[in-house]
């Protein structure tokens, strides 16, 4: 679909009373991407999938870098609205709740954006290899917002100064943090998917029994 602002997928719900996932692929990925880890975590929950709208060397990304690990905060702020406005509009075009982001790499960076600037477009977050992608000038009201944050021990791509700010800046704004490092790089693990299942079903996201 390419309506709404972005290309996207969007799988409508085969189980009421779960809350959409948002799902926010990383850099080279696409509106296909996440959508069968969207489907193990949570079946039959609604899934939007949009597709990030910068190139890089022809992959698509939810917004611009200068080099690796370095962001163009301009354009993320720019993008990080264009993102939100999606959200309320598929919303209302899909009736959906508010939705829980699940992202990775470049996806997580961007939804944790939006936990810090635009937090009423998510219900929580599931954040995989993420890095905090600014400093707040001022701390949003994040209380009681789940967050799981999974990063990799040796990833090469996050400093683990970085993800641990995020982990503190988050729970600092109210956010209730779980920070999971597990024994990996860049790339997802068996263990990530693990983590994940659990704290879906801890905070009462899992699909209804």
């Amino acid at each position: 679909m390419t309506d709404l602002g972005f290309i996207h997928r969007f799988v409508p719900a085969t189980r009421p009373g779960l809350p959409p996932l948002l799902l926010l692929h990383g850099t080279g990925g696409d509106e296909n991407d996440l959508v069968p880890l969207g489907e193990q975590l949570s079946p039959g929950a609604a899934l939007l999938s949009p597709r990030g709208k910068v190139l890089e060397n022809g992959m698509p990304r939810f917004f611009r870098r200068m080099a690796e690990g370095v962001l163009d905060l301009a354009d993320l702020k720019a993008r990080t609205v264009e993102l939100a406005d999606f959200i309320v509009a598929a919303r209302k075009t899909y009736g959906l709740a508010m939705p829980v982001a699940v992202g990775f790499s470049n996806g997580a960076n961007i939804a944790a954006s939006l936990l810090l600037t635009r937090p009423g477009t998510l219900k929580g977050a599931l954040l995989m290899r993420a890095m905090l992608p600014f400093e707040p000038p001022a701390l949003p009201d994040l209380a009681s917002k789940p967050v799981l944050l999974l990063s990799g021990a040796a990833d090469p791509m996050v400093p683990a100064a970085s993800r641990d700010r995020l982990a503190a800046v988050l729970g600092q704004a109210g956010a209730t943090v779980s920070h999971k490092v597990v024994p990996a790089g860049h790339n997802l693990t068996p263990s990530d998917l693990a983590f994940a299942a659990q704290w879906l079903e801890e905070f009462g996201l899992e699909p209804l029994q």
